[in-house]
């Protein structure tokens, strides 16, 4: 009798620690995922000229809402993403470029070297 108990305590246990682990990994999907690094983008319109950024969001999504938002056009595009480095958007008339560095300074430069002698920086973005 005394082994039959402990087998339905042993099932009952083991069925609370199943419900348990399927609630916490459902939690888990339903939250980003961050390995605590921080988001930024950069949004433009080249026929308005209209630009956007946003610095150090906890993810992806939040830095790609704020460039747009800031942006305030209705068809602002994100042209830059990055994380843990920097992004610059260089523009001159229609034509820019957006690139990623390591720091504003690299940024900046591969910008201005694909876009060209005319353009200039229009915005920069880096995470901490």
């Amino acid at each position: 009798m005394g082994r039959r108990r402990d087998d339905v305590r042993f099932r009952g246990a083991l069925f609370v620690a199943l419900v348990a682990g399927c609630i916490t990994s459902a939690a888990a999907r339903e939250q980003p995922k961050s390995n605590g690094s921080l988001h930024g983008a950069i949004a433009y319109h080249a026929a308005s000229g209209s630009v956007g950024w946003a610095t150090d969001r906890k993810s992806s999504r939040d830095a790609k809402v704020e460039a747009l938002r800031q942006c305030a056009h209705e068809r602002c595009e994100v042209v830059a993403e990055v994380n843990r480095g920097c992004a610059a958007l260089a523009r001159e008339g229609k034509k820019h470029s957006a690139q990623k560095g390591a720091n504003r300074q690299e940024a900046e430069a591969k910008a201005m070297r694909s876009c060209g002698d005319k353009c200039e920086i229009a915005a920069w973005t880096c995470t901490r």
